[in-house]
């Protein structure tokens, strides 16, 4: 009895681990219609079941989960699918607006989801099958640019399907489909300010079966297009459907009819029998070419600057060398008055000099004793001769003139005097 049971609960584990198994390695396969917008979300909760429980029991798992998505065989997605994750706690969107040239062509998407905490990888397939319809792309679009969104807030379900509500309610069409959403950053948008909340904006194009309304139109009207020429907002009187949970920048409504852009049936040229027309028979060079001589190359080349050069040098050299005037005729075109100038200021520089190497040598004649023209009485020079003249100050007064003799002066004579 033990061992049926025990055979029981081992075929119950198998079981278990072939359900995981295969749940984790299935392909998904998704049908979008071209030319619609295809949003497809990756939730964390669907690869938790893949990794260890949170060590923590009876809490909430939190691991940090990211994801990297490429087709199959090559390392990116393709050109028309995007993806964007926020953060590591928050779920992944692959978004995007396939075209009917992927039409009837599976695209395989690789998503490998990478546990930041337990360093493991869970992967599976997602299946791409594009639908090609004559229905889409409807033929008028018109692209939205709203400012309070981010990319991520506006693919949510609930928001999109809030914001085609609006839409709806201004353009009354038939159909009506979101076409494409772009995010400002991908247009050349800066990044916002991590202040008040700021967002960074995002194109929602959308398709109708009808031609725009008159409230859209209104961009159009030259009052309009002046307001925005000076950047300020426009008058448009179904903005107050939006003004509640949307912020639109009307000078930056796109409005397209592709009826009119191209036509719908574009006419292909037969593709041919795959054989190239006939260009004659092929002429192959001959085995014996012929040496080249770059002698002329080396002339041209090393030869003529290098004698441009040395003509060059030669003319300097001959103008600075021989060419001088010399002293002697400098000093012939010089007046006399001048030269003996100037020999008495080299005369007294090298006397100064001669001083200042040497201060035991005698005194210059201009502080030699002189006579008194009225006394004759010898003056003794301003200071002795053992003063020391680095103490002197600049501007003497009376006070250090202790050794100074006053010179007798000539008295007039006359009654008046006293």
């Amino acid at each position: 009895m033990v061992g049926t049971m025990s055979a029981a609960a081992v075929a119950v584990w198998l079981g278990s681990v072939v359900s995981i198994l295969s749940r984790s390695h299935a392909d998904r396969n998704v049908y979008p219609s071209a030319g619609v917008l295809f949003v497809h979300v990756l939730e964390r909760e669907y690869f938790k079941g893949e990794f260890p429980p949170y060590p923590k029991a009876g809490e909430a798992s939190s691991d940090p989960i990211t994801f990297n998505t490429n087709l199959k065989g090559y390392p990116d997605r393709p050109g028309w699918l995007r993806y964007i994750q926020r953060t590591q706690h928050s779920d992944g969107v692959l978004y995007g607006s396939p075209t009917a040239e992927h039409a009837g062509r599976p695209s395989v998407i690789e998503i490998t989801a990478y546990n930041r905490r337990t360093f493991e990888t869970a992967r599976h397939n997602l299946v791409i099958n594009i639908m090609g319809t004559e229905e889409f792309p409807l033929p008028y679009q018109a692209e939205f640019y709203i400012k309070n969104m981010n990319v991520e807030e506006m693919l949510a379900s609930e928001v999109l399907g809030d914001f085609l509500g609006a839409v709806k309610n201004i353009w009354q069409p038939d159909r009506l489909n979101a076409i494409n959403i772009t995010s400002a950053l991908d247009r050349g948008g800066r990044v916002p300010l991590p202040i008040n909340n700021l967002k960074e904006g995002v194109y929602v194009m959308v398709g109708a079966d009808v031609a725009f309304s008159s409230c859209l139109r209104e961009v159009e009207s030259p009052h309009n297009q002046q307001r925005c020429s000076q950047e300020m907002e426009p008058s448009i009187s179904c903005d107050k459907k939006f003004r509640a949970q949307f912020d639109i920048d009307w000078c930056k409504i796109s409005l397209v009819d592709i009826n009119r852009v191209f036509p719908v049936y574009i006419t292909r040229p037969e593709p041919g029998n795959g054989i190239l027309p006939e260009f004659g028979l092929y002429d192959p060079p001959s085995e014996t070419l012929m040496s080249r001589n770059y002698f002329s190359d080396f002339l041209i080349t090393l030869a003529v600057p290098s004698a441009v050069a040395v003509v060059l040098l030669f003319i300097l050299g001959y103008t600075m060398c021989c060419r001088r005037e010399g002293l002697e005729k400098r000093n012939m075109q010089t007046p006399d008055i001048q030269l003996v100038h100037h020999n008495s200021i080299q005369k007294s520089s090298k006397e100064l000099r001669s001083m200042s190497k040497n201060r035991e040598i005698s005194w210059p004649l201009s502080t030699l004793p002189v006579f008194n023209p009225v006394s004759g009485e010898v003056v003794p020079p301003l200071h002795p001769d053992n003063y020391e003249t680095t103490s002197m100050p600049l501007m003497q007064t009376q006070t250090n003139l202790q050794n100074q003799i006053t010179i007798p002066q000539q008295r007039p004579s006359g009654k008046w005097y006293s």
